[in-house]
């Protein structure tokens, strides 16, 4: 299954794959679903395994408003430059040597 195959699944309130969605409202929040795991985030950028891939959020002044694993749902707020995804494996940010020396 690649994934333009995947589709939305719920059953009751359990997140099952394939269920994602990004709503930015003005710029200033980002409410996203499908949300498995937060890998990283500072006021800058936040690293999100989502059920589509790593999304990763630029902007400045963000903050965390809402997290809640078990539903799969994160909302931030702040000034939102950009989101992209990263169908691979979320990098760490391992140094110089780390990734020489696999």
């Amino acid at each position: 299954m690649n994934i333009y195959e995947k589709e939305s699944y719920t059953r009751g309130n359990n997140l099952l794959l394939g269920h994602h969605q990004v709503i930015i409202k003005d710029r200033k929040l980002m409410e996203i679903t499908g949300v498995k795991k937060l890998y990283s985030f500072d006021n800058e950028s936040f690293v999100i395994e989502t059920t589509m891939g790593v999304l990763t959020v630029h902007g400045y002044d963000l903050e965390m408003q809402n997290l809640e694993l078990d539903k799969g749902e994160l909302s931030i707020v702040g000034h939102i430059i950009n989101h992209e995804y990263d169908d691979g494996n979320y990098d760490s940010g391992k140094g110089l040597f780390a990734k020489l020396f696999k």
